[in-house]
């Protein structure tokens, strides 16, 4: 693996933001919009019932950041992948010395840029509006934020697959997989609220033992470690799942001439 390959390929998607501030604009807008939409409506539910809401608000905002986390991790992906169809830079990409490998890095290098930058945003607006802090998780947010950030790289992986096996039809995808997860991965709300069969599925994903484990943090101030060790382990498994489907599509579109079709589309 190349470093400078991985380095050069940051650079140019990195160039994108900088240069353009309607990107650098949109990557921190929609975060804060959503997080002040759900807080705001958190405070009034609040204001206008009985009862100590002060956890519920407090897992409605921290489940905010944390979607987020796993969300921008897979738009990095598949985001970066489609600037380079959508700037027609794919034929570039695949006819230069660059491998696979290289190229899936320096996309999880842009999810983790992207992660980095909506996660300080977010946390600087929780702590000045709702006096949310999220860095009371303390070092807890490196083994959380991972296993979120290490998932969206496989739905992002996957996202791109369906992209190069059928091209603009598939792009919505790259924003739709990730919701499709979402009702199961009981992000605001505990896992006995869904039916007891959707309850099966949701176990299937990573990212409900973090939501879980976030809000049993919240409650309890004790981080469930069984519930970061079973999110690691099924994030091994879906890592190598996403690899192998994009190893296959690729070769299927290479096969079917799908590789020149789609970066001159």
């Amino acid at each position: 693996m190349n470093f400078r390959v991985i380095y050069a390929l940051v650079q140019r998607y990195s160039f994108l933001y900088l240069r353009n501030p309607v990107r650098g604009f949109e990557l921190v807008f929609w975060p804060a919009m959503e997080l002040l939409l759900w807080g705001f409506l958190s405070m009034y539910i609040q204001k206008e019932t009985t009862g100590d809401f002060s956890n519920f608000i407090r897992f409605l905002i921290g489940a905010t950041i944390f979607w987020d986390v796993l969300f921008r991790a897979q738009m990095g992906v598949s985001i970066s992948f489609l600037e380079d169809m959508w700037t027609r830079n794919l034929l570039n990409i695949f006819v230069a010395p660059i491998r696979i490998i290289e190229y899936l890095a320096a996309m999880f290098c842009m999810g983790v840029l992207r992660v980095s930058i909506v996660v300080i945003v977010m946390s600087i607006l929780a702590w000045f509006l709702y006096a949310f802090n999220l860095y009371e998780f303390n070092w807890y947010l490196l083994p959380l934020f991972a296993s979120l950030m290490v998932f969206g790289f496989s739905l992002g992986i996957i996202s791109v697959s369906l992209i190069l096996r059928w091209g603009q039809a598939a792009e919505s995808l790259a924003w739709a997989v990730p919701f499709m997860i979402q009702p199961f991965s009981a992000v605001f709300y505990s896992v006995e609220t869904l039916p007891k069969v959707m309850q099966y599925v949701a176990w299937c994903f990573p990212s409900t033992y973090i939501f879980e484990g976030m809000r049993e943090f919240i409650r309890t101030g004790v981080m469930d470690w069984h519930a970061i060790l079973y999110s690691v382990l099924l994030n091994i498994v879906y890592l190598a799942v996403a690899a192998g489907i994009f190893i296959w599509m690729f070769a299927k579109a290479r096969k079917l001439g799908l590789l020149t079709k789609i970066a001159t589309q």
